[in-house]
């Protein structure tokens, strides 16, 4: 029973046994990044630089897909600098998320710090579901983050996901590592008989306890953060876990976390302002909400992400 209810929650973004993990081209005003291994398309801002600039990744759907590459776009003619990264799933890249390294976004955050029309003072970062786990911890780790947003993120380190062979993911290690090292992680309960995969995640998380290490400090972070959830969510506990990030960095006087929670939307909830019908045409219910909820949502929380990169950056 474990092993299907982890399997199923891994299968929203892909074709049973077959998952397409696409690669897109850069849009206007784009460019192909591929210095020091990477694979990432980079969007310069308009006019005499330097300028602010954000670092981009997606989550278990892998690859460089359509949606992040709109969100950089978006963020770009916002007025800031954008680089939104493959670190997975792509030619050449690792097949699963197991032990991924953190140091694939250090090369980025230095690329981008390296550019000559990028003020290295005024970086930020954006990750949506499992790269909003990543931005948790690069912001934990890295100074240069000036300014974090997560959609739908995790406060804990979880195990790694196999999207091409999902039957095999039980067992699997970190999703992360650091220096060549598993980063801990909070282990997934065995005790689980069946529900959501947001209650199979909730039950794990009340292991907690036993697991601190796998809690991200995000109070030893130097960026600002803004979390967005769906109350929704019927893939893991987004709201919950934002909400508790928001409590440890509080109760260790770390940065202010402010957390953006809608009650009628799910877990895809990441973009700028899209229609109810828009929303069910691309099946974005699938994960909790309703259409009308997650275009709210959408329509009032990325105004707000705009504004938060506007006021932390500069």
């Amino acid at each position: 029973m474990l092993a299907l209810v982890v399997v199923g929650g891994v299968l929203y973004v892909t074709t049973p046994w077959a998952p397409k993990i696409e690669v897109v081209e850069p849009g206007p005003g784009g460019e192909r990044v591929t210095d020091d291994g990477m694979l990432a398309n980079h969007y310069p801002a308009e006019g005499a630089g330097p300028h602010s600039a954000v670092l981009l990744i997606g989550g278990s759907e892998g690859g460089l897909n359509p949606f992040m590459d709109e969100m950089a776009r978006e963020i770009r003619d916002a007025g800031h600098t954008t680089l939104v990264l493959s670190y997975w799933g792509a030619e050449d890249q690792p097949e699963r998320m197991e032990e991924l390294p953190l140091e694939s976004f250090t090369t980025a955050l230095d690329w981008l710090s390296a550019h000559p029309e990028v003020d290295p003072e005024r970086i930020g970062m954006l990750g949506v579901s499992k790269g909003g786990e990543a931005t948790l911890l690069m912001a934990s780790r890295d100074p240069r983050i000036r300014a974090a947003v997560g959609y739908v993120p995790s406060h804990v380190v979880w195990p790694g996901i196999d999207m091409r062979h999902p039957w095999k993911m039980m067992g699997m290690g970190s999703t992360w590592s650091e220096g060549g090292q598993p980063v801990p992680f909070l282990p997934y309960t065995d005790e689980f008989r069946g529900g959501t995969t947001a209650e199979f995640y909730q039950m794990s998380l009340d292991t907690l306890p036993q697991h601190p290490e796998a809690e991200i400090p995000v109070e030893e972070s130097e960026a600002g953060m803004l979390l967005v959830c769906g109350e929704d969510d019927t893939l893991w506990p987004g709201c919950p876990m934002a909400r508790a990030a928001q409590e440890r960095s509080e109760t260790h006087d770390g940065p202010v976390i402010e957390v953006l929670a809608y009650p009628d939307a799910g877990h895809l909830i990441s973009g700028p302002p899209i229609t109810a019908q828009e929303a069910e045409d691309r099946k974005l219910t699938q994960m909790g909400g309703t259409p009308q909820g997650i275009a709210a949502a959408r329509t009032d929380a990325w105004p707000k992400v705009l504004d938060f990169l506007d006021a932390e950056l500069g």
